[in-house]
Parts: structure tokens; C-alpha cells; sequence
């Protein structure tokens, strides 16, 4: 039933586009492909790292270190941690904060053991992961003046992970040289991703802290690159939670944030489609009404003293099952911006 449903939901989201589609199938079955990424790239006006100069726009070649791999689940972990660690992981429990919402705690704290299940409640993450990396890395190289292409190319800079989970993205951001503080306001998902963490050296020196942003303002800790994907629409006040993030970045720093746009599609696509047909996520993962919109997230981040540079949006291509950047912002998108010096 649910796979049936899917294809119901495919066909309508491609109505606009049927009859050329339908046609373009009848053809040579050995020109099928090329066709099918003509239109696939059509409909999602995909698009290469928006403003990179021409010079950049080669793919540079994959390096299999950049991207975690499917790793077992938390309950295999090795369940034994040194004291030290022990410490390190869990030091300054998460104050009461304006930012936090605790029903949104509560209900990821009851998924935290699948963070590294790439089949589990946050497969559509480890989905994204690679576009949102690939993002990453080309417009921080680009803000700092670094080469996308090195073995390390964020090697030097100091990058703080907002609400990291079971640290799929403080990862691979570590490989690519950063020195990473990790933090999340679960404990579980903060453990969790320090015994991931531990398996492999490259990945050792995370610094991973459950606490909260607005605790590190307290303590004056500054970083060069301030990272928050799809925290936004799980917290109590945004603009609050927002003030947090630029506080927290070094002047002339840079801030990514990205979430879910609140649009009739984005319903149909995030909540509908994958909570109740597809069943990648639990039901009520996402409130419809918590979600925020690229002018909203603009607005927040101006008043924090946050230029915005750049908006992109990121959609899935039914037909080839893949992230990828586009112009289309209406599901999911990141924003990128800039601390302003004074």
C-alpha cells in the first residue's frame, strides 16, 4: 500500500511535466537515460555550487573519507568509556533556556540509539549528508580564501556543530581538518556520538559537549564557522535561538543554517510524504507550523547581525533517489551569511 501511495505521489508531483516525460520514454530504449536526466533536470532546475567561479566548477575527486559511511548501529558500540571521556562528553548538563523546546528533547531522545542506522528515523539525513557537505565545503573554502580541492580544505578553522546528533556531520567535517566542537541538549545523542567518535582518529579530537548554544555565550566561546542544519524548526524561539548562533561566531565569520521550508509542498513532500507514506521518519517528526520560511530565516539573521549571502534550496530527484542543490527552495533549503565586523 505505502509503495503505491508513492507512486501516486511521484505522478502528481510530475503532472506538470507528464505528457513530455510519456513521450520522451517512447523513444530508443538506449536514449532513455540521457533523457531521463534532461527532464529530471528540468523539473528541479538543478544547479552546480551557486557562484562558485568557473574556474572551481570541476567535481574534484571523490574522497570516500569526506562522506561517513554506513556505520552499526549505538547498540553495538562498545558500551565501555574512560572516565576522561566520560567527562568530557557530558560536562555542564543543559541549563532551562529560552531556546530549547522540551517535547522536541523528549521526542528524539526516544530515537537516539538509530543516529548511525542509515536505514533508521534519520536515513533522509544520512541521504542528505553528501549534498549538504559538498554546500559546506565549497562556500566555506570560498569565505576563507581555502582550496576545496586539498586533503583537508577547512584545516585551520575552528567550526561549531549546533544540535549534532550523533555527530554525522561533526565527522566528516573533522576529516576535512576542522577542529570540531560537537554540542547537542540530549545527553544520549552526545554520547553516543563520542563512542562513535573514538573509533576512528581522524574523528577522536571532537570536542563533544551536551549543552546548550546560549551556556557557550556564557562562556565566550568564539568559532570561525557556526553550523545548524535542521535545528531550527525543532526549537522554542528562533530568533532567540538565532542571537545564539551569532554570538557565538567570530566577526567576519560565517553562519549555515538550513530547515525546512513552511509551504503547502513542503507539507506534502516532508511531513506527508515521508512521515505517513514513505515512514522514513516517525509521525510528527515536524510541525508544519514550526517550520520557517527563507524570508523569516533573512529577517532572524539580520537582526542578529547576519548578512545573508546566499539561499539554496535542496530537493530529492524521484528519479534518481538524490539529494541535490537547486534553485527551488519551497521544500528544504540553507542559508548561508556573514558576522558583520562591527
Amino acid at each position: 500500500m505505502a509503495s503505491k501511495k508513492s507512486l501516486n505521489l511521484c505522478r502528481a508531483f510530475l503532472s506538470d511535466n507528464r505528457n513530455v516525460f510519456l513521450r520522451q520514454l517512447s523513444l530508443n530504449p538506449n536514449q532513455k537515460f540521457p533523457v531521463l536526466n534532461q527532464v529530471s533536470s528540468q523539473l528541479f532546475q538543478t544547479r552546480s555550487y551557486s557562484e562558485i567561479p568557473k574556474q572551481l566548477q570541476q567535481k574534484p575527486p571523490v574522497d570516500p573519507t569526506l562522506v561517513p559511511t554506513t556505520s552499526p548501529s549505538a547498540e553495538t558500540l562498545d558500551p565501555k568509556i574512560n572516565e576522561s571521556q566520560k567527562k568530557k562528553n557530558t560536562a555542564n548538563k543543559v541549563p532551562v533556556s529560552s531556546s530549547l523546546n522540551a517535547f522536541e528533547i523528549a521526542k528524539f531522545s526516544a530515537i537516539a540509539d538509530t543516529w548511525w542506522d542509515s536505514e533508521g528515523p534519520f536515513k533522509p539525513l544520512h541521504a542528505m549528508n553528501p549534498t549538504r557537505l559538498a554546500f559546506i565545503r565549497s562556500t566555506l573554502c570560498r569565505h576563507f580564501g581555502k582550496d576545496p580541492y586539498s586533503a583537508k580544505p577547512l584545516e585551520g578553522l575552528k567550526i561549531i556543530d549546533v544540535g549534532c546528533g550523533g555527530g554525522i556531520l561533526s565527522e566528516p567535517l573533522a576529516r576535512m581538518g576542522a577542529t570540531v566542537t560537537g554540542i547537542d541538549a540530549i545527553e544520549k545523542n552526545i554520547k553516543i556520538a563520542g563512542l562513535h567518535a573514538e573509533r576512528d582518529l581522524a574523528t577522536s579530537s571532537i570536542e563533544y559537549r551536551c549543552v546548550t548554544a546560549e551556556k557557550l555565550v556564557e562562556e565566550e566561546r568564539l568559532f570561525d564557522a557556526v553550523i545548524a542544519l535542521e535545528v531550527i524548526e525543532h526549537v522554542a524561539e528562533p530568533a532567540d535561538f538565532c542571537k545564539s548562533l551569532a554570538a557565538l561566531t567570530v566577526p567576519n565569520g560565517a553562519m549555515l543554517v538550513s530547515t525546512i521550508n513552511r509551504t503547502i509542498r513542503s507539507y506534502a513532500a516532508a511531513i506527508v510524504g515521508a512521515e505517513y507514506i514513505l515512514q522514513w521518519l516517525p509521525k510528527g517528526t515536524h510541525q508544519w507550523s514550526s517550520l520557517v520560511t527563507p524570508e523569516e530565516i533573512a529577517l532572524i539573521m539580520h537582526r542578529s547581525s547576519i548578512s545573508v549571502q546566499e539561499v539554496a534550496g535542496m530537493v530529492l530527484n524521484p528519479l534518481t533517489g538524490k539529494w541535490v542543490l537547486s534553485d527551488d527552495t519551497s521544500i528544504n533549503f540553507i542559508a548561508y551569511g556573514t558576522k558583520n565586523s562591527v
